[in-house]
């Protein structure tokens, strides 16, 4: 694949790092924000839990809308308010997706006991084609600082190179509210065994 081959983000499948998180998430309503075709929405449904996937592309609700599904249709960055109440959602899923004036409203509709799945480009991406811009691309320990900002617990983060869907430099994050139990965030797949 060249650097700026199309990817078709209808056959892409879920993030392995909001898979990972995803099973961890407190029962509620989750907002999977930009959600784009839909992805992540249709992973936490399968779930259980009841999605709004808000895009600002009617063509990309279209694909993301099914059962347990509720689509919104909204621009982020046209200076509209935030259309959220504080502590409304159990989670929020952001993927390829940044707005940095929209951090503080993050935190703030999540629920004291909510987590904020967050995993998107970071410096050093322009090398592999688009985003290229710094606009777009997290500077290093952003996602950190956005997490101390709106008082959020870290329970992962990475910041690095992905060869998979395709190259890129990204940075993830894991956080949650002050009231979610730490003894919630299943880890287990990072212990090393020892058998004899």
């Amino acid at each position: 694949m060249t650097v700026n081959s199309p990817i078709n983000m209808m056959n892409l499948p879920a993030s392995p790092w909001v898979a990972r998180f995803a099973p961890i998430l407190p029962a509620g309503e989750v907002l999977d924000l930009a959600c784009g075709t839909g992805r992540h929405t249709r992973l936490l449904a399968v779930l259980g839990h009841p999605v709004l996937a808000l895009d600002r592309k009617p063509e990309a609700l279209a694909a993301a809308a099914g059962p347990g599904v509720t689509t919104m249709e909204y621009d982020l960055e046209d200076g509209s308010p935030w259309p959220f109440a504080a502590g409304r959602f159990a989670a929020i899923v952001v993927t390829n997706y940044l707005y940095r004036p929209l951090f503080p409203q993050l935190a703030a509709s999540l629920r004291p006991d909510g987590v904020l799945i967050y995993e998107t480009f970071a410096q050093g991406n322009q090398v592999y084609g688009k985003p290229s811009n710094p606009d777009f691309l997290l500077g290093p320990g952003e996602l950190l600082a956005l997490a101390a900002g709106g008082g959020l617990q870290v329970l992962a983060y990475e910041d690095g190179h992905v060869e998979a869907p395709h190259p890129a430099q990204v940075q993830r994050l894991c956080a949650a509210g002050p009231a979610f139990g730490k003894s919630e965030a299943r880890l287990d797949h990072i212990v090393v065994r020892n058998e004899p």
